[in-house]
């Protein structure tokens, strides 16, 4: 029993140590700053689709359930193209995934013109679909090739710093559709039925709709620009490139049961936090009354306190293990949500509100912990966990639907059980890691 105990320590102690080296491969700076500012350019249209629910509720007059489709269209895109995405990486390498997610993304940003001057959702959806199909390929890419950029033992850490700039791009696209979507026009019953009688109605649906074009095309013009700079910089191989003769296999990944749990968990996740964040702006104007201004800057905050979450926790990782600082998040959560469920209101909401500073840790963490020891099947496994992020597709519309039926508050439930999950990948990962 003491000679077990030492060596534990002697193995926390060199998991340690692992930790703290360097973070930051020498040499390739460049590049990691190019494919680190994706991370920032994702995180806009993320979350511009928690102002778009709202938005659209509006000028398509949708209820709860067809608005969340904005999240099933744009999460399918990540189902549908990560596999394809991991299979053509593959063959010609990380950075064609960088720029063929670009290309896609952009071209689904420009597709938000036509879609407002046809004035039909499903136009928007099939929009959604495609910038959704490059951010497929852009994640798919982005994540192992930072875990991969330097010593594994610093791998969670690196991927946590560089997903840090995600939500700096969900604050920007919370702000922008703040800002710039929402005309904080909000009509009553009588209003609309003045409109209606007056035959302006139809003007004013369609001027609600057009105020979402601008931001995507300014969005475009900056991600094709993105995409040349990465055309014309020179990037290195990593370890998942290394040896051209072994790509991996499906069916190595089956013996990895950690690999498997994390997609699960990652599924749960996405459901989560796409879910607290697509209905903040409900759950606000339900139980406190704000107007959709009030309850967009309050949806920026919370983007700010996940933002402060992951710079935070990968300082805080240099010291404490990532699966148990998950793990210590979850339970955190769990208890918020609790909070954020039996007392609608004032206090429920900054409940849910500090939900984001905890749940920040969890992609990426699952993320790096998943692909941890997968070596020539990383690319295939770190598109299953890319392919996980549908959870958002599936898991909104429920949320959507539990609100109808009952209220936004109970509602709140799927994310609760959702960090339940997280917390149990937390604990069992260090004992499951290894194959079969």
């Amino acid at each position: 029993m003491a000679h077990m105990s030492i060596q534990n320590t002697f193995h926390e102690s060199t998991e340690l140590a692992s930790r703290r080296a360097r973070m930051f491969p020498r040499g390739v700076m460049i590049p990691f700053l190019l494919v680190t500012a994706l991370f920032f350019l994702w995180g806009v249209p993320n979350n511009l689709n928690d102002v778009l629910i709202r938005q659209f509720m509006k000028s398509f007059a949708l209820s709860r359930f067809s608005a969340g489709l904005v999240q099933s269209a744009f999460y399918l895109g990540y189902f549908i193209l990560a596999m394809p995405a991991a299979l053509l990486m593959r063959r010609f390498g990380y950075k064609f995934g960088f720029l063929t997610g670009l290309v896609l993304f952009g071209s689904g940003a420009f597709l938000f013109w036509p879609a407002a001057l046809s004035g039909r959702y499903g136009y928007f959806l099939t929009a959604l679909f495609v910038i959704a199909s490059g951010l497929s390929f852009l994640e798919t890419a982005s994540n192992p090739f930072v875990a991969q950029l330097g010593p594994p033992g610093t791998a969670a850490q690196r991927l946590n710093f560089a997903q840090a700039f995600n939500p700096l791009g969900s604050i920007t696209g919370a702000l922008i559709g703040t800002i710039y979507i929402f005309s904080g026009t909000e009509l009553t019953g009588s209003q609309i039925a003045a409109l209606e009688a007056a035959h302006t109605y139809s003007a004013y649906l369609r001027s609600e709709t057009m105020r979402v074009v601008a931001p995507y095309m300014v969005l475009g013009g900056i991600v094709l620009l993105w995409a040349l700079l990465i055309a014309i910089t020179k990037f290195p191989k990593v370890a998942g490139e290394r040896d051209v003769q072994d790509h991996g296999s499906f069916r190595e990944l089956l013996r990895h049961r950690s690999f498997l749990l994390a997609v699960f968990a990652q599924f749960m996740y996405v459901g989560a936090q796409v879910g607290t964040w697509s209905y903040f702006i409900q759950y606000i104007q339900d139980s406190t009354h704000q107007s959709e201004k009030v309850a967009g800057y309050l949806l920026t905050g919370t983007l700010a306190a996940f933002g402060l979450g992951r710079f935070g926790s990968s300082a805080i990782m240099h010291y404490v293990r990532p699966d148990r600082l998950m793990a210590s998040y979850s339970a955190i959560n769990i208890l918020l949500v609790g909070i954020g469920i039996v007392f609608p209101g004032w206090i429920g909401l900054w409940a849910i509100f500090l939900t984001s500073f905890f749940m920040s840790v969890m992609f990426p963490t699952i993320f790096a912990l998943g692909i941890d020891g997968l070596g020539s099947s990383t690319k295939i496994g770190a598109s299953f966990i890319v392919m996980a992020i549908v959870g958002g597709a599936i898991l909104t519309p429920l949320m959507g639907w539990i609100s109808q039926m009952s209220n936004i508050a109970e509602a709140y439930s799927v994310p609760l059980a959702c960090y339940c999950v997280v917390g149990l990948f937390s604990i069992l990962w260090h004992r499951l890691k290894q194959p079969d």
